[in-house]
């Protein structure tokens, strides 16, 4: 029977376990194990709302109280966990302390890579934290020439708050062409315009040589010998799953944890959640993992479910979704850009619409400004929709707009 449940990473994955938990009608103990001294917050908003917006937004899910009190959740903040024992069921703790466990859900996210040597430089930031929105919001604020390392969708928006604020701002990306792992190389450089028509200086097939300053970074020297001033540098070269704690523990690590459909790790109690986990989609048949907020949410949920009444458990499967603000435009995603062919069905102004072909069927779809039509997409991926119906869908989608 399980007590006690713990739930390592007090993110939004570790938040909605809790939360499903209570709501399962579990009254046994829970504790939630977080890095971070903040109380769970939203992180989608840190690279959006928080920087562009004149006061920053509360991006706190709950308060205290809440946590506390409602959901008589202990709350160990501040506080990493060092090292997992799966025969014993113990988490250690980094001040020496141990908490046994009956059901765990793991949901310690993913961690920022960072340029190796720039430790020691002010002025150079990822954006993963709360800590680290402030601090580039201060910097923008104080008017600083910003280079973003990493064409990705984080430093799209950062390179969006910066025009936002008239500030200079160059982008640099060592591939050939942005996102072309997110959305594939003809909607990477589709979107690429954005930045190029919004005044920001965008540099493709670029490697970084290395960072200069006296104590604060002062230029970035580019593999060529370009060098370019800046007071402030973002790194947004992507995120490796927070799993190094786990060493020894004999979870199956491979790109995060590896888990079944019903997020289980395959070790007694033990299930997994959000950016870390590692897990087979029943509805793409194969593994993915996937650093996006809605099956965060969704995977935190379905985790405690599971490891609460694992005789019941049930297989998570979602059609992965992401969204991203850039100059005043939205950009969505539904479904998988691994395609046989990609088709622009709308390509007018600061509208856009392209659907994935996967064999006969619609595997995912890009839009720019489509968010009435983003969701009917994720459906028809879900219903397994023939390619020749989901085209005439989007066509007719199209069409009604333009004689409207």
């Amino acid at each position: 029977m399980t007590h006690r449940l713990v739930v390592v990473g007090a993110s939004l994955a570790g938040l909605r376990a809790v939360e499903a938990a209570r709501k399962s009608g579990f009254d046994g103990q829970i504790t939630l194990v977080g890095s971070e001294e903040h109380l769970p917050y939203d992180r989608p908003p840190l690279s959006k709302a928080y920087l562009d917006d004149a006061e920053p937004p509360t991006v706190e899910f709950r308060d205290e109280v809440t946590l506390r009190g409602e959901l008589a959740v202990e709350l160990e903040l501040g506080i990493a966990a060092t090292g997992l024992d799966t025969d014993s069921r113990v988490i250690a703790l980094a001040d020496g302390r141990e908490l046994t466990y009956d059901a765990l859900v793991i949901a310690t996210g993913a961690t920022a890579r960072r340029l190796p040597g720039t430790d020691s430089l002010v002025g150079v930031h990822a954006l993963r934290t709360l800590d680290d929105a402030a601090q580039i919001r201060a910097a923008l604020n104080a008017g600083a020439r910003t280079v973003v390392i990493g064409a990705g969708f984080i430093g799209s928006e950062i390179a969006s708050g910066a025009r936002k604020r008239g500030l200079p701002v160059t982008v640099i990306e060592a591939l050939p062409t942005p996102l072309i792992r997110a959305v594939g190389e003809e909607m990477g450089s589709r979107l690429a315009r954005l930045h190029v028509e919004n005044g920001t200086e965008l540099r493709c097939g670029a490697g970084v040589e290395r960072l200069e300053g006296n104590g604060r970074v002062e230029l970035v020297v580019l593999s060529d010998g370009t060098k370019i001033r800046a007071d402030l540098v973002v790194v947004g070269i992507g995120a490796v799953p927070a799993t190094d704690w786990l060493r020894g523990s004999g979870l199956r690590i491979d790109n995060g944890i590896v888990c079944d459909e019903n997020l289980w790790t395959g070790t007694p109690g033990v299930y997994a959640a959000g950016d870390v986990a590692n897990w087979h989609n029943p509805l793409f048949g194969r593994r993915m993992r996937l650093e996006h907020w809605t099956s965060a949410a969704q995977q935190g949920a379905s985790a405690a479910r599971n490891a609460l009444n694992p005789d019941a458990a049930k297989p998570y499967s979602t059609v992965p979704y992401f969204w991203s603000d850039w100059y005043g435009s939205r950009i969505q995603f539904v479904g998988s850009p691994d395609a046989d062919e990609i088709v622009t069905i709308e390509d007018r102004g600061d509208r856009l619409t392209a659907l994935y072909r996967a064999g006969d069927r619609l595997s995912g779809a890009l839009t720019l400004n489509g968010q009435a039509d983003i969701m009917k997409f994720s459906g028809l991926i879900t219903k397994r929709t023939e390619w020749g119906d989901a085209v005439r869908f989007a066509e007719s989608r199209c069409s009604a707009r333009a004689t409207a």
